[in-house]
């Protein structure tokens, strides 16, 4: 037979999409022809699974008309996946594997020149693809791949070494190939059982934290509600070692939510089973532009803030990072999603993260220091904290100071409470707000607020007089209200008081931007 069909996946955005690859056979001057839309490394898998199948020992129809096929035509297809589907499509077309079995499977897999299959990314997003699908189907992979997708469970997976490997599989009936000599090769194809390994407990303790209790208190209640924090204090208070310790305050993630942030990682290339089930902490450095933060590119890629989905984006000197790039993270905040559109595509990405941020209150960093002397101007210092815009600053729940530790302190003070003890705290207190309305504190909005705060007389007048007073728009009052529920939370209470609204008042004050 001259025509066959072998199924495969191309990556738009976390959605896999499926990819048929239609290889066909003629007589006629001898060519090697690709069609379908495929980028430059596609393209460049002709030579590829050239090499590959004449270097495994099998024949490459040298004499024929090659068209390859890749199916629906208006689909952009990147990276070398789709070289060993190929590869399979002219084995079959050739009549040296049976075609006819290979439906119910899909493959994917860059060649080496030997016929070794490297790695591709993606791979959890193609399981997760097959997990709602219709009919069973059995998932082909190489090696690290494979153990990415076994992590799915209800998917079937199977790891292969070698393109030999999987033509063993597939030959037609009556003929059978060598088995390999190198005993290290007998095991090349073999099937993945769902496993995944236990979550690393790795991360820095906040009892090498010394002082600094409203910072603390202000993580823990970050922690508590899902709430995202600003940090402002002068150079070398503590703020980048407080927001380094902050993901070992957050619950252990669930199934579903390792599986979702896994998928991200593995979408971008940088997914590790040593990291599975570990709230990711995304540090990127302040010259990182609007499209490493938000994500984009073509094909669109996932940005920061989708890697540090579930997790927590923590963007040291704040002020300093592209003003472009700090006002395209005000919709991700609220809706915790990013949506990539250009002319040609659209492409959605998850961005629940928890925002760390830390900044200087001026420019040399001592503004307000009893110890070190301020030498910036007042113009340098509005300036300086302008480069922050009031709705991006309005979006961050909890504004706290963190001032410098004097040497006494520093030298004498015992360590802090463990981050174990901490976390049991916000541990309790998230389970308590999940009880109640299924949700963390910072994902409630609209009538959830009020049906969820139960503010006394006494309570309500306090939160109204603060936010006349301190000139809050609706989303700070809201945010006020949030953050107190937290705070009630925390201490076991059904109902905010006047004590827990007193508080989070305090954490929507700062002076920056004043």
């Amino acid at each position: 037979m001259s025509l066959s069909l072998v199924q495969s996946r191309a990556l738009l955005g976390l959605e896999a999409a499926k990819v048929t690859v239609e290889v066909h056979l003629a007589n006629g001057l001898p060519s090697f022809t690709l069609v379908g839309l495929a980028d430059v490394e596609v393209k460049e898998a002709r030579e590829r699974v050239r090499c590959a199948i004449q270097n495994s020992g099998l024949e490459f129809p040298n004499n024929k008309r090659i068209t390859v096929n890749l199916a629906p035509a208006d689909l952009p297809k990147d990276s070398g996946r789709l070289d060993l589907p190929i590869a399979l499509g002219i084995l079959a077309a050739s009549g040296q594997i049976d075609a006819a079995r290979l439906e119910g499977h899909e493959f994917a897999g860059e060649l080496s020149l030997s016929g070794e299959l490297r790695p591709v990314r993606g791979a959890l997003a193609m399981a997760l693809t097959l997990l709602g699908a219709s009919t069973p189907v059995r998932l082909v992979l190489p090696p690290g791949s494979a153990e990415e997708a076994a992590l799915v469970p209800g998917v079937t997976i199977y790891r292969a070494h070698h393109l030999l490997d999987v033509v063993r599989q597939f030959a037609p009936p009556g003929v059978e190939l060598a088995d390999p000599q190198d005993p290290a090769q007998a095991e090349g194809w073999c099937r993945m059982e769902p496993t995944a390994p236990a979550a690393p407990c790795d991360v820095p303790d906040m009892a090498d934290v010394k002082g600094q209790a409203g910072a603390r208190r202000a993580l823990e209640i970050a922690a508590a509600g899902g709430h995202s924090l600003l940090l402002v204090g002068p150079p070398g208070s503590g703020k980048s070692m407080l927001a380094q310790r902050f993901a070992g305050l957050l619950p252990d993630m669930s199934p579903e939510e390792a599986l979702q942030s896994a998928a991200v990682h593995s979408l971008s290339g940088r997914f590790s089973l040593e990291r599975w089930g570990r709230r990711p902490t995304c540090a990127p450095h302040h010259s990182a532009s609007a499209v490493a933060l938000v994500g984009g590119g073509s094909p669109p890629r996932p940005g920061e803030i989708s890697l540090a989905h579930h997790g927590v984006l923590f963007l040291d000197e704040f002020p300093e990072f592209n003003r472009t790039a700090l006002e395209a993270l005000r919709e991700p905040l609220e809706t915790g999603h990013i949506t990539i559109a250009r002319a040609a595509r659209r492409a959605e990405f998850p961005a629940r993260f928890q925002l760390i941020a830390a900044m200087n209150p001026c420019p040399c960093g001592f503004l307000g220091s009893p110890v070190h002397r301020c030498r910036c101007t007042p113009d340098q210092v509005t300036r300086y904290q302008g480069r922050l815009s009031g709705p991006l600053l309005d979006r961050i729940d909890l504004h706290v100071e963190v001032p410098a530790l004097p040497a006494h302190d520093l030298l004498n003070a015992p360590p802090g409470e463990s981050s174990a003890g901490m976390r049991a705290r916000c541990a309790a207190a998230r389970e308590r707000a999940q009880t109640r309305q299924g949700k963390a504190n910072q994902a409630l909005a609209g009538q959830e607020i009020d049906r969820h705060a139960q503010l006394d007389a006494a309570t309500s007048e306090f939160l109204r007089t603060a936010a006349a007073r301190l000139g809050w728009s609706a989303r700070s009052t809201h945010r006020t209200l949030k953050i107190a529920r937290t705070i009630a939370d925390l201490a076991g209470s059904e109902a905010i008081t006047l004590t827990h609204a007193a508080e989070a008042m305090q954490y929507r004050h700062n002076g920056v931007n004043a």
